[in-house]
This record gives C-alpha cells, structure tokens and sequence, in this order.
C-alpha cells in the first residue's frame, strides 16, 4: 500500500507516517511538507530514520503535488491550524492553505481513484451556539449541564448532530468549507472519503504556541519558569477542551485505513472525550505536578475573538463505528509531552520557550 501524508513533517503528519511505516514496514508511507511551520525541520530525521519518503512539496501550489507516486490513500493533514489566523492577519495564506490546498489535494487522490482521510476540526461549530450551551461552574472548570435548549449536545459533549449555522472563525471556515467540498465530490464523483473533526490533539514532537498546541505550549512554561496567563471568562482559567494524545489519533486513523468500508462517507467528532478533558486552571496544578514547577498565572479578564468556554468531543458515533476510544489519560499525555522536551532541551527551548 502507498499512503500520502500532506503535512507530512508536522505534529499530526509526521507523528502518523512513523506510526504507519512502524507497524507496516512494506508500505510505502511518502510525507509531503513545506516546512513552512518553524520546528517541522525537526522532524526530517525521524522520518528518515523510520523509512518514510519526505518531498519538500506545498499543497497551494498544484504543481508540486505532479511529483506524488500514484497512492493508495491520502492522509490530508496540512493546515494553517490557529484559530486567530485571518482575524487579525494572514488570511490569504489560510484560505489558500486550508482550502485551496486541500482541494488540490482532494482532485488528485480523486484521479488516482485513492481513499480520502480528511483531519478536519471541532472549530466547524459556531462560536454562537457553543458559547450558548447550558453550563455550570465548579472550583475549577465549567461543566455543560444535562439540559439543554440546543441539538447535539448532551453532558458528555458535542455529537454531529449539533447546529452549524452561524460564524465559526476563518479557521473554522476554511475547515469546513473543505468538508462541503468533499461532500459535493461524493455525491457528483463517487469520491472514497472519511472526515474526521478533531478536538485538541497533543502530545510529543508539537511545537505549541499560545494560539494553537496549548498543552505543549502550557507544558513548555512551566519546563523553563515562564510566565503564564489565563485569557478571558474573567481570569478563571475555567475554559474546558478535550484533548487526543496523538497516539490514540494514529490508532484510529490506522482502523479507518483498513477497516474503510465502515466509515466511508461519514463525519465524526474525534476526542478525548469527557474524561479526557481539561480546564486550563487544571492544566496549570497537572503541569506542576508533573514538573516539580509551581507557576502562578496572571489574569486577563477579557475574552478574546473566537474563544469559547467550553469544548467536549462526543465520541460515541466512531467508538459504535470501529470500537475506538481513547486510551491516554490528560496525565499521560502531559508527561509524555514533558519527557520530550527534556529529551531535547537544548534544541527546543529556542522553539518552545519563545
């Protein structure tokens, strides 16, 4: 089997191709990747010494991807993946990444009449509706209640039954206009599809920042005794998101792979879960826990564009699909990510500790 990552060299995309050619050592696993993102570099030498084929290639160009073998299943995991972007800039370089280049991407595995495993994202949801949702409030996080006014959406999170009318960020544009594409290419051209919209993932080898990759990001400061601030909802640090160790993403990416027949055509919400979630006040006491290092955040009381209070991915469409859940705990994934960076140090603290 061939199977072409695009992203090839980032967190998901690289993480996945060592996964892959790890497990299946007669695949031909091809990576393809601009490098644009600082720290992708990083990740040139695990490819190589796993086997896996890099190509210096960037989807918003449709020439570069002539230089592709013919595949069997393409892995679309390239996107400019911060929330903010195109708010407040760079907003042609995420319609042209996240659309543009996915369509590009789509065209192709459509000619070579390959299977199609979109990564698309929870940030399809309006920010309206999410921030309508029913919630309480503990000592340490918000909970969604067990009543709500609005579909799809039960005390265990949010299943794909719930609205999508409404601005949901250029991200979440970008993201979602790419599903309605490929919604359109099964119906008019018979396309061999699967989506995935994906919740926080993380874990080892992600280069976080403040805006996209928050647990690295969050780990990363308390490795090095940097500053910390809580963002909006009152300084609480009380906003919840589900987070997926990049492992138990590969697990299901591996399933959808062979088991396709299952999936095909279908949309999942792809998560932690419940009990894979976090608030960030509880990030804040897992992070010293785990590092031995106690940080005090500040507080910024007021709440930036796009953010919502609360997050939980609904697994139990894929979970009756292919009997996947995740196995990492937020405790697991948070060590792992800090005995990484520690592995590392010298090399990643010009990167993590910006």
């Amino acid at each position: 089997m061939v199977i072409c990552i695009t992203g090839g060299a980032g967190f998901v995309g690289s993480h996945l191709a060592i996964y892959l050619k790890s497990k299946y050592r007669d695949y031909h696993i091809v990576a393809l990747d601009n490098l644009k993102r600082r720290g992708s570099e990083h990740n040139l030498a695990r490819l190589a010494s796993a086997g896996v084929t890099f190509m210096h290639g960037d989807i918003r160009q449709s020439s570069d991807l002539m230089q592709l073998p013919k595949y069997d299943v393409l892995v679309d995991a390239a996107a400019e993946p911060s929330v903010i972007a195109g708010i407040e800039n760079g907003l042609q370089y995420l319609i042209d990444s996240n659309l543009n280049g996915s369509i590009h991407s789509i065209r192709q595995a459509m000619d070579f009449n390959a299977k199609i495993i979109f990564l698309s994202t929870s940030r399809v949801y309006p920010i309206g509706s999410l921030n309508a949702i029913q919630f309480s409030e503990s000592e340490s996080r918000f909970h969604i209640d067990k009543s709500q006014s609005l579909p799809g959406v039960t005390a265990e999170g949010i299943n794909e039954e719930f609205p999508l009318q409404g601005a949901r960020s250029f991200y979440g544009f970008s993201k979602l206009a790419s599903e309605q594409f490929l919604q359109e290419c099964v119906e008019f051209c018979q396309a061999q599809t699967v989506i995935n919209r994906c919740g926080v993932i993380a874990g080892p080898y992600q280069m976080g920042k403040v805006d996209q990759g928050f647990v690295c990001f969050w780990v990363a400061r308390h490795v090095w005794n940097r500053a910390l601030q809580y963002f909006g909802f009152e300084g609480s640090g009380k906003q919840v998101r589900d987070v997926l160790h990049i492992d138990d993403l590969s697990a299901l990416i591996d399933l959808q792979i062979h088991q396709f027949d299952l999936v095909r055509g279908e949309t999942f919400n792809v998560g932690g879960g419940l009990k894979g979630s976090t608030s960030l006040k509880e990030l804040t006491e897992l992070c010293a826990r785990v590092t031995g290092n106690h940080l005090t955040p500040g507080k910024l009381t007021d709440t930036r564009t796009a953010d919502i209070r609360i997050y939980i991915s609904d697994n139990h469409k894929i979970a009756n699909t292919l009997k996947w859940s995740p196995t990492a705990s937020m405790e697991d994934i948070v060590r792992d990510t800090y005995h990484w960076i520690n592995s590392d140090k010298s090399a990643l603290e010009s990167i993590l500790n910006a």
